[in-house]
């Protein structure tokens, strides 16, 4: 004879699921850019820390980030709307 499995385990194991999911889409595209970490690229190639190019590297790396997460929004965005407006 099988045994149930208690509801709240069942309940517990499905927000578990679809939190792990949520935390997925929201890491957003930084990996896809290839350096996670701006301040060891903007050492090497800008110089030190307070500098006026390490400042700007830092900058441009910001606006890159930006744009690379808007882009991505937007194209799922764009993805939801298709789906809903071409259901067949």
């Amino acid at each position: 004879m099988r045994q149930k499995a208690p509801g709240h385990l069942i309940a517990l194991a499905l927000i578990g699921l679809s939190l792990t999911a949520c935390a997925a889409r929201n890491q957003g595209p930084a990996t896809a850019m290839g350096n996670n970490d701006d301040d060891s690229y903007c050492r090497a190639n800008s110089g030190e820390p307070g500098s006026a190019p390490y400042v700007a590297c830092r900058k441009d790396r910001d606006v890159l980030r930006q744009r690379a997460e808007t882009k991505a929004d937007r194209a799922q965005r764009d993805l939801g709307e298709y789906m809903l407006n071409h259901r067949d």
